[in-house]
């Protein structure tokens, strides 16, 4: 698949059925996102990839916000992690943040050419999700990434909006909105 293909098809749905997920998958999940650049090389990210039967149920009682019922149908969730201490610090500038959301984007496309739904999520308890996966508590959890085959059909725990979101990509910032050419 090219990779603008992958980019365009790219989709954070909501709409789960369950993916065969096997170490192999993982692994090249994991050897994709290890070859995003960083800051001297430095590779500050840390995933925790989450597709066992009982690691996934325990993770899933981290997932306590009432918007994201519909990640309980994942067959793979990935913990995005990091620390500043493992990254450049160039004059205030911490890269920890950025390298890790750099390597992370590897991933979800990944994913995506794999036929994964990967979608990133921020509705999770942080401290019940480092606990369930022995995640060090300096770290932080950034987020954690809802992974499963796109369903035919739009599942009906989600509520209107997330229905009509599934149907039609959301609107995207014009080029004015977000870019600008030679100076601010």
């Amino acid at each position: 698949m090219e990779l603008s293909t992958v980019i365009n098809e790219r989709r954070a749905t909501r709409s789960l059925a369950p993916a065969i997920i096997d170490e192999a998958m993982v692994r090249r999940l994991a050897e994709r996102a290890s070859l995003a650049p960083s800051c001297f090389n430095k590779q500050p990210w840390r995933y925790v990839f989450v597709y066992g039967d009982a690691a996934l149920t325990g993770l899933k009682t981290a997932l306590n916000s009432p918007g994201n019922d519909w990640a309980q149908k994942a067959s793979l969730i990935t913990a995005v992690a990091c620390r500043k201490e493992d990254d450049c610090v160039v004059k205030e500038r911490e890269y920890y943040l950025f390298d890790t959301g750099m390597a992370t984007a590897l991933l979800l496309l990944s994913g995506t050419e794999m036929g994964l739904v990967m979608h990133p999520i921020a509705g999770f308890d942080e401290n019940k999700a480092k606990d369930a996966l022995g995640i060090p508590a300096d770290h932080r959890l950034i987020t954690l990434v809802i992974a499963g085959k796109k369903a035919v059909a739009a599942d009906p725990i989600l509520s209107e909006s997330q229905r009509k979101a599934e149907a039609v990509r959301p609107e995207r910032f014009s080029f004015n909105e977000f870019a600008r050419i030679d100076r601010w």
